[in-house]
């Protein structure tokens, strides 16, 4: 699968890539950044209270980023959609990075579904399915 990296200014390209987010019978259209320095996927609690989830009752662990500022994300179980393709990650869900206007996929519940490259020159990015033997 192959996606162009999303235009955010004349100077600013990002890999974001659209995704679905499903949980029961509840889904969410969706944009991700690609980060290969993220642990695992991350995305806003009020996705997580849409889908359905009880975010708090999710297995709780902290996150700090580049701010230093410790946080508690929660773990849930869900299915991501990548060019239609479903796939079960256990995912964390944050509280206020909404403002941010994406969430992160990242090593857990991405990276080792999918073999990315990234191709900064032709703003694009390229998945590839991991084939496990």
């Amino acid at each position: 699968m192959k996606f162009k990296y999303k235009k955010y200014s004349s100077n600013i390209f990002r890999p974001v890539v659209p995704v679905t987010l499903q949980h029961d019978d509840n889904s969410i259209q969706y944009e991700v950044l690609v980060d290969s320095g993220a642990d695992i996927c991350i995305f806003d609690a009020q996705l997580g209270e849409l889908l359905g989830l009880t975010v708090e009752a999710g297995e709780k662990h902290n996150i700090s980023g580049v701010t230093g500022v410790t946080e508690p994300y929660y773990i849930h179980e869900i299915t991501i959609k990548v060019g239609g393709h479903p796939y079960k990650i256990k995912a964390g869900f944050l509280k206020n990075i909404a403002k941010c206007g994406y969430g992160v996929v990242g090593q857990k519940g991405f990276f080792d579904i999918f073999v990315v490259k990234f191709d900064l020159l032709k703003e694009e990015i390229k998945l590839m399915e991991r084939k496990w033997k």
